[in-house]
């Protein structure tokens, strides 16, 4: 199932050319033309699915089990100090390219690479508020 107009779906059939570093059946593992840092690579499901949303649950799993393999490799083989996972949703959470993929972010001390939030400070009835939302109960 692919999207004829989807640049990550041609990227990760192979009809353009990418710096792969993993390949199955189901997905591609790229380095990003605009890393991070070095080694920065995503994780392209050969199928199409727009974001996490519409992934389904077995493919989901098989992401982030690509993910450890990965992540594990690129430690190993690049020295790296940590590691970043990083999968976005929607334009309004940094989604830039509508094909799910997740980014695989080697860390260095020093990188000077910020990837994070400001916390936030909820008064705790907020916080049970939106757990009582949230959980099924």
């Amino acid at each position: 199932m692919r999207e004829e107009s989807c640049i990550f779906c041609k990227i990760a059939a192979g009809e353009i050319p990418s710096k792969t570093l993993y390949e199955d059946e189901e997905f591609r593992v790229i380095l990003d033309l605009g890393p991070a840092t070095k080694g920065h690579a995503l994780i392209l499901p050969k199928n199409h699915y727009r974001n996490l949303f519409e992934l389904p649950d077995s493919e989901a799993e098989k992401v982030m089990v690509l993910a450890k393999k990965m992540a594990l490799q690129m430690r190993e083989k690049l020295h790296c100090d940590g590691f970043n996972l990083v999968q976005n949703n929607e334009e309004v959470a940094g989604q830039t390219v509508f094909h799910f993929h997740m980014h695989l972010i080697p860390r260095y001390k020093g990188d000077g690479q910020i990837i994070g939030w400001k916390p936030g400070k909820p008064e705790e009835a907020e916080l049970e508020t939106v757990r009582k939302t949230i959980a099924e109960e």
